[in-house]
């Protein structure tokens, strides 16, 4: 078998493997990419690039691309709580970024291999990997194939596993997983044509969260998302539950009623949460496959451009250093785990579906009253505003005053867990 040699081959080339790819590349790298799937092709996938994975592609050159698509921006939000408020806003502009996208992954992940290819990246589709080689404890390449082809060796520094959450490269260096959640949700969603929209909405309901955005080709996605324990029933008659649920919508179901479903219905139960050890002796994990989020809060394709620069980042460093390339990975865990564990934690907390208290509602009837509270908080539910500015206690005071702080202060500590601020309790999205 021909050995060949790179600086890194990085497996999977959807949108994890393709930016990192072409991160690398950009940065004078031999990078070689590989992937089972040929592009243009779908996955399963909640499609929402939040306003920070925008303002990347915006710093990486291809914003303009992904528009040039047909791909339609999202500024306005229309938030129903369920409860009686109604919150309207704009997401707050972060690095020159103001709007968040909901592309069709046959589009996004072939725009990203284009890119990596530009950059000076092999790309191979349709290859599938048979193995890892090691020497001793430390990867060094892969076997594997063009479909229907010879057996290849290949070789590099660095071997990254980019292909998901069930990757088959985590599995063969047994990364280890902390901070793991199974399932506690189960997303259904699909494809109307016809519905009228003036912004995306958001809805949440008792057991329910309704995200619906538009996308390619005049289409709008309509996401549902409920807890995994009725996902048996909710699967016995999908078209049934899914419009019942969007009819407990305001008018969402009749004007979904009066389009036309374009696609089939895509269901899975299959999303836990997890955290795993990204590197190792000659390896690393970006994307879904060293960190997996319930998409109940759409983070999951911004985590995969943050970490594919913060990984770029550290191999770069470590490679041009010579010999600190483990020292630099350790470091890109660390940011990794920095960055994603507040909207983890979120992310946790909504997709238990615990019902409102009388804090949040609290704290709804303050958003309501002053709309740029709103966009702020449209914020934090994007990934653009932290969470813990939001939660400060000088900003809660400003926003609710200082009666209803000392009850929220009360209830942190009555309850046990944390109510003090709506974005606990809002509807998210992926």
């Amino acid at each position: 078998m021909p050995v060949r040699g790179y600086d890194v081959i990085v497996v999977g080339s959807r949108v994890a493997g393709a930016a990192t790819a072409m991160l690398l590349a950009r940065r004078g790298l031999r990078v070689l990419a590989v992937d089972r799937a040929r592009f243009p092709s779908d996955t399963l996938s909640t499609h929402q690039i939040q306003v920070p994975g925008i303002a990347r592609m915006l710093r990486w050159g291809l914003l303009d691309r992904l528009a040039a698509t047909g791909a339609p921006a999202t500024r306005d939000i229309r938030l129903d709580t369920g409860f009686g408020f109604v919150l309207a806003g704009r997401y707050p502009a972060h690095e020159g970024a103001d709007a968040l996208y909901s592309p069709r992954r046959t589009r996004l992940d072939a725009l990203l291999v284009d890119a990596a290819r530009e950059a000076g990246a092999e790309v191979r589709e349709g290859f599938d990997v048979d193995e890892l080689v090691r020497d001793g404890d430390r990867v060094v390449g892969l076997r594997g194939r063009q479909r229907g082809g010879a057996a290849v060796t290949e070789s590099a520094s660095l071997l990254v596993g980019a292909d998901g959450k069930r990757s088959t490269v985590a599995a063969a260096v047994r990364a280890t997983a902390y901070r793991e959640q199974p399932a506690r949700t189960f997303a259904c969603y699909t494809y109307w044509s016809g519905v009228k929209m003036s912004g995306g909405e958001l809805y949440q309901r008792p057991g329910r969260t309704v995200a619906v955005f538009p996308t390619h080709d005049d289409l709008t996605i309509a996401y549902v998302a409920g807890p995994a324990a009725e996902f048996p029933a909710f699967r016995a008659d999908v078209e049934a539950r899914y419009l019942d649920t969007l009819d407990d919508c305001g008018d969402l179901g009749v004007r979904v009623r009066a389009g036309e479903r374009a696609e089939r219905f895509r269901l899975t139960p299959d999303l836990p949460s997890a955290f795993r050890m990204p590197h190792g002796p000659g390896w690393a994990l970006v994307g879904d496959a060293g960190l997996v989020l319930d998409p109940i809060t759409g983070q999951g394709i911004g985590n995969a451009f943050r970490d594919a620069e913060l990984l770029a980042d550290a191999v770069a460093a470590g490679l041009d250093s010579g010999g600190r390339l483990d020292d630099e990975l350790a470091g890109y865990r660390a940011r990794r785990d920095a960055a994603a564990t507040p909207m983890y934690d979120l992310t946790l907390e909504l997709a238990a579906f615990r019902p409102p208290g009388a804090v949040d509602r609290e704290l709804f009837t303050a958003l309501a009253a002053r709309p740029g509270a709103v966009d702020e908080f449209l914020g934090v539910l994007s990934g653009a505003v932290p969470m813990s500015r939001f939660r400060s206690p000088g900003n809660l005071l400003g926003l609710v005053g200082p009666r209803a702080l000392a009850r929220i202060a009360a209830a942190r500590l009555l309850g046990g867990r944390r109510p003090a601020a709506p974005a606990l309790r809002a509807p998210a999205h992926r």
